[in-house]
């Protein structure tokens, strides 16, 4: 078995715990290596849980690969009733399942709503942290039309709330795939209809998405602490996809490193550039993995 991305590999199985934290139960997975001197390998999103990153893990096998569910997705549940999480409360869940795994310091790879709680996660616990890859964080709130982007934001929530699941999903998909800053009336557009994009016209009234409901606000609207940040002995590396140059996730991803002072690293593939069929979705998954193990190799 080798490590090199993109050659044969045998899947390792998966060995599935959970964890007690409070206000919620983890559950998370261990891909273990043996014989390597590395740090374990944590892949986190948000709110993709353990089984989107199947096919990253593959292609680590000299590292000891750790997967979660966050809260209140998938077989993590919240256990006070709360139907919000924050970046703060998943910080302080990964330094938990750190230190309740071995208390020293991991890689992490963090994507998305995820690599909003890798920063929220270093600055808050830097000595967790080796070397932090956080790709393509959807902060609206760091972007040079923020004002604007805050509100589509919130409106994909109100959207929701109102109707459910297809037209806040509706909105999401125009929001997340618009090329270049959002103009100031933006949101003066008509609703989008979930029916063209084949989603569900008619509401079910349940609403406990992991996105729209727990995540959609609270990760966008988050701003990073660039002082923590800065100071912190972790090595931050700021990736965004070439494949999704001018949306908000990668424009974010560039501003962050702006205020960082880091040039960002431009990996293949688009947002889920990692992705080999979880969910539907392929990206570049064996360029992508190729691309990680250098970034980290060089940390």
């Amino acid at each position: 078995m080798t490590g090199q991305a993109g050659s044969t590999r045998e899947p390792r199985a998966p060995e599935t715990h959970t964890l007690q934290v409070p206000t919620a139960v983890l559950t998370y997975d261990v891909r273990p290596a043996t014989g390597t001197t590395a740090p374990a390998l944590l892949l986190i999103g948000s709110p993709m849980g353990a089984a989107g990153f199947a096919t990253l893990a593959s292609h680590f096998p000299d590292r000891t690969v750790i997967t979660y569910d966050p809260r209140g997705v998938e077989r993590s549940h919240r256990t006070d009733g709360v139907s919000t999480s924050t970046p703060e409360e998943h910080a302080d869940d990964l330094h938990r399942l750190v230190t309740h795994l071995n208390g020293g310091e991991v890689d992490v790879f963090a994507s998305s709503g995820g690599a909003v709680n890798g920063l929220a996660f270093v600055a808050a616990h830097p000595g967790d942290v080796r070397t932090l890859v956080a790709h393509e964080p959807p902060l609206a709130r760091v972007v040079p039309d923020s004002a604007t982007a805050m509100r589509a934001s919130k409106a994909i929530n109100e959207a929701y709330e109102r109707g459910g699941l297809g037209p806040a999903m509706a909105r999401f998909i125009m929001l997340v795939s618009h090329v270049g800053p959002l103009p100031a009336d933006y949101l003066d557009a008509p609703d989008p209809d979930p029916a063209m994009f084949g989603l569900p016209t008619s509401d079910d009234g349940s609403r406990n998405d992991p996105l729209f409901a727990q995540n959609m606000i609270s990760s966008t609207h988050y701003q990073p602490d660039i002082a923590a940040l800065r100071a912190a002995p972790t090595r931050t590396v700021i990736a965004v996809g070439v494949g999704s140059a001018g949306q908000l996730a990668e424009r974010a991803g560039r501003a962050v490193a702006e205020l960082l002072g880091l040039e960002p690293v431009v990996f293949p593939g688009d947002h889920g550039g990692f992705l080999g069929g979880e969910y539907g979705q392929t990206g570049e998954p064996d360029a992508f993995a190729a691309k990680l193990r250098e970034v980290l190799t060089q940390g």
